[in-house]
């Protein structure tokens, strides 16, 4: 039987492989991205709070539950070819970039698993490269796969699980996420972010298509928007939607570039908000999914914003 003292802390997963993945100097999604981030929940976080949780590196069949075969090639390819990007988007790659990618979808299913079998209670995954702007056959916007798609179609699959929410509060839209699953009931897409914004989907009447519509629920808000209109959403939209589709895990793509001061948003949330904001994804997870609720690192580019933020995040779930 598991240690009641170790099912009630919060996982983190982190690797020094996620530094390894290294854009050009000046780039904003750079390795020190996760050492501000382990800081802030250093600062944030009692250490008896939270375990860490040691990735694994995903297998090619798991790539393949959300990329195609030629696409994962064509990355593999063009990371041993020294490409400086891939030539499907705006991601700059290094060396490693193949295999530190991997090991970010990895870190998701670790955290995945180990909520699954009570290793812990919830998860957030500080990983790197970022994914949700990922397409099928598509790198883009700093994202090589799309780690939170690919962890919940290894829950389904892997677990048997049948319906999975998507809550994504990234200042950019989640299009990767979104089209993986626009025409899919099993997963129900919820997006926040600022409008008119990259990658510039995320239309309010971007709701999904065949059995699939009525399961991608976007959210857009203006340049400037914050705790009203954001953290608004997530009670007026997201929860009452719940109620009818009562998730059985719960994904959150952790962008936290929305806060005031980051330099690749105009939004202006808090770190409160932020606490707010993971408060009620925790109540979904607890109502509908026995509290089963994995976050993943998206956005966020202003250091000090970024480690506060992230901070603020895991506090909440760690109940300190």
């Amino acid at each position: 039987m598991l240690d009641s003292r170790i099912t009630q802390k919060t996982g983190i997963v982190y690797d020094p492989i996620y530094l390894e993945h290294r854009p050009r100097r000046g780039h904003p999604e750079s390795p020190e991205r996760l050492v501000a981030i382990l800081k802030g929940i250093e600062a944030a976080v009692p250490e008896d709070r939270w375990i860490k949780l040691k990735p694994r590196t995903a297998s090619i069949e798991e790539l393949a539950l959300c990329h195609s075969t030629a696409y994962i090639e064509r990355v593999r390819e063009e990371v041993l070819g020294d490409e400086p990007c891939l030539s499907t988007g705006d991601t700059e790659i290094g060396l490693r970039s193949f295999e530190v990618a991997c090991y970010a979808v990895g870190g998701v299913l670790t955290a995945a698993d180990a909520v699954m079998d009570g290793t812990v209670r919830n998860a957030f995954c500080a990983v790197r490269p970022p994914g949700h702007h990922a397409t099928t056959d598509r790198g883009m916007g700093f994202c090589i796969f799309n780690n939170v798609a690919i962890a919940a179609r290894y829950l389904q699959k892997r677990h048997g699980l049948e319906r999975i929410l998507i809550a994504d509060w990234d200042v950019h839209h989640g299009n990767g996420t979104q089209a993986i699953f626009y025409d899919d009931p099993t997963v129900f897409y919820f997006s926040t972010h600022e409008w008119p914004l990259y990658p510039g989907t995320g239309a309010a009447w971007e709701s999904g298509i065949g059995q699939g519509r009525g399961f991608t629920l976007n959210c857009p808000c203006p340049a400037g928007s914050g705790r009203a209109e954001i953290v608004g959403a997530f009670l007026e939209k997201l929860v009452p939607a719940m109620k009818t589709f009562r998730p059985q895990f719960v994904l959150v793509s952790a962008g936290f570039d929305a806060r005031t001061g980051d330099g690749l948003g105009h939004c202006c949330l808090t770190d409160a908000d932020f606490e707010e904001l993971t408060r009620i994804v925790l109540q979904i997870a607890t109502e509908h999914a026995d509290g089963r609720l994995v976050s993943s690192l998206e956005g966020g580019y202003n250091l000090e914003g970024l480690a506060s933020a992230a901070g603020a995040h895991v506090a909440v779930l760690a109940g300190s």
